[in-house]
């Protein structure tokens, strides 16, 4: 997993509430063939595409700058919706390493974070005040995100301070996923394995005696 220290880059505002894990990949994208690594053409594909499967050229995401965002302005409740880990691989695959929004749908919360996208809370207000100023700067003025100082930057140097789990905080800081981040314990599993074996020796007992005992 890629470390996320500081960002900066061209932000997206999409304020819709309630953008669901359908609306960010459809299902049919991810049956049969969605396989890891070609979800970004149809990453918002429910608003980037018109019926007739040509982009919309109204959706922000199909503008420059706004088609090279790295981070997306939200709506509450984004993510919300079924437990879909495709769609964070979609906004990965599509560029997004970051999503500010004044909520999260609590699981797409938990997903993001395991692959290595930083999802932050922000008041609706200065969410929607960002906005302004990205839309203002037509694309050109950047968000600046800093996960070591915990607070994301206006495009004209306004300051907001973000709160994030300490576990999480470090563990994008450091770019592990959970399984990364169990094997920094390596050594006290042994040494507690080690201890156990002694105390318990039949918890360990191995898969061919297990198999004579059934036999």
């Amino acid at each position: 997993m890629n470390r996320f220290t500081r960002l900066e880059a061209v932000a997206a505002p999409i304020l819709i509430e309630n953008i669901d894990t359908d609306v960010i990949i459809r299902i049919e994208r991810l049956v049969g063939n969605g396989i890891r690594g070609t979800l970004a053409p149809w990453c918002f594909g429910a608003l980037r595409y018109r019926a007739d499967g040509s982009e919309d050229p109204d959706f922000i995401l199909n503008r420059p700058p706004y088609r090279e965002a790295r981070i997306i302005l939200g709506g509450r409740n984004f993510g919300c919706g079924s437990s879909r880990e495709g769609a964070v691989w979609s906004l990965q695959e599509r560029g997004v390493t970051c999503v500010i929004a004044p909520s999260f749908g609590d699981i797409f919360f938990n997903n993001c974070f395991q692959n290595g996208i930083l999802p932050v809370v922000l008041d609706e207000k200065i969410v929607a005040n960002l906005a302004r100023e990205v839309e203002e700067s037509q694309g050109a003025g950047k968000v600046a995100v800093d996960l070591e100082e915990r607070c994301v930057v206006s495009p004209s140097g306004r300051r907001f301070p973000f709160a994030v789990e300490a576990r999480r905080r470090e563990a994008l800081l450091q770019g592990l996923d959970e399984i990364g981040t169990t094997l920094r314990q390596a050594d006290a599993i042994a040494r507690f394995q080690e201890r156990d074996r002694r105390v318990r020796p039949w918890v360990y007992a191995a898969a061919g005696d297990a198999a004579g005992d059934r036999g």
